[in-house]
């Protein structure tokens, strides 16, 4: 199975994270792209721990409730395995070899990049293009990851009727997808560095692109899980009330000031000290403006309050800003879950590969 070959059919865009599953179908018509289906089904608590599937059925039983839920046809799907369980690296290779060829000499050679017996990793590489240095070659992405990371995902899949066709890496469907917002940033040029704070359930993702291409990506433990599990404790609700309340509302008063606004103000210090790392790690470059993903980035004015604390021009995701939707497609529910579907956008983008 190839994570990056070039694919035919319409393949549904899948995103495990920890707290759902989200099924994207789209087409296209022209330059113009449509949401054919969609679907988000919640996760247990325990089903993906760091990102690691530790509960393949359960996994699988959600995900054929989302494809059900979706209406969708399509049997195929791109999957993601996280960016902190892949190992990439750029080789140089000279430019006459052809494409088998250069596969016989990877794998000769794989024992020098990966820390990892080659039977216990999947691997897989893609041509970048001339190399910088040296025309006659060319820059190769070497991706690896341990085989349990993406049986664990195929055989979810498999559970819910669906074939994985392609298996990718979160960092690369983000950039894939953030070619979709660009018309949403005033005043984008190609030559900016965008960040893109993804804040899920469990873990905080930073993803900094510089012309398009990601140049940095960060992991940190945070996420709204912290919040559901305060409303849990403060109000003695179960974990699933607790995340209902969180979504729907119906909670005290008190709970805005209590509760929210200082897990709001913890959001912009998580990525203020992402940030902080990524300009001391790179030659101080600065960041043009910041995009915010994820389930927590749905918080009523948490892009005012990023911006307003960190001075950089702040926006909520929005990959379907220029699409359209099909009838079955419900507008309301699709906005609510947009800032959260940028990975599973990412991938159901290589249906057009």
């Amino acid at each position: 199975m190839s994570w990056f070959k070039k694919n035919q059919s319409v393949v549904l865009g899948i995103d495990i994270s920890t707290a759902a599953v989200k099924v994207l179908e789209l087409s296209k018509t022209g330059v113009r792209y449509r949401v054919e289906s969609y679907a988000v089904a919640p996760l247990p608590q325990d089903a993906v721990v760091d990102k690691n599937i530790t509960n393949v059925e359960v996994i699988g039983q959600a995900l054929r409730a989302a494809v059900k839920q979706s209406g969708t046809r399509a049997k195929q799907a791109c999957v993601a395995v996280a960016g902190s369980s892949v190992m990439t690296k750029v080789i140089s290779m000279s430019s006459s070899l052809s494409e088998d060829e250069m596969e016989e000499q990877i794998m000769v050679e794989a024992d020098q990049y990966i820390p990892y017996a080659l039977d216990e990793v999947n691997l897989d590489f893609e041509v970048q293009g001339v190399s910088e240095h040296n025309p006659e070659m060319v820059d190769v992405l070497l991706a690896a990851s341990r085989r349990e990371n993406i049986d664990d995902r195929v055989e979810a899949l498999n559970i819910a009727g669906i074939k994985a066709a392609i298996v990718d890496v979160e960092a690369f469907a983000m950039e894939n997808a953030f070619g979709l917002l660009t018309d949403q940033l005033p005043d984008y040029a190609s030559h900016q560095t965008v960040a893109i704070a993804d804040v899920g359930a469990t873990m905080t993702t930073l993803n900094v692109l510089h012309e398009g291409r990601t140049i940095y990506t960060r992991e940190q433990g945070f996420g709204g899980r912290q919040l559901t599990e305060e409303i849990q404790r403060r109000y003695g609700l179960t974990y699933e009330e607790a995340g209902l309340a969180k979504k729907h509302g119906g909670l005290p008063d008190s709970y805005n000031t209590d509760l929210l606004e200082p897990f709001k103000r913890a959001i912009v210090q998580q990525i203020a000290r992402s940030l902080q790392f990524f300009v001391s790690s790179s030659a101080n470059r600065s960041i043009d403006s910041i995009i915010l993903a994820g389930g927590c980035s749905s918080i009523p004015g948490i892009e005012v309050q990023v911006e307003q604390e960190l001075g950089i021009s702040s926006y909520i995701a929005n990959p379907f800003i220029n699409m359209a939707l099909a009838s079955r497609v419900k507008p309301q529910s699709l906005s609510n879950d947009t800032p959260a579907m940028m990975i599973a956008c990412g991938l159901a983008l290589r249906s057009f590969d």
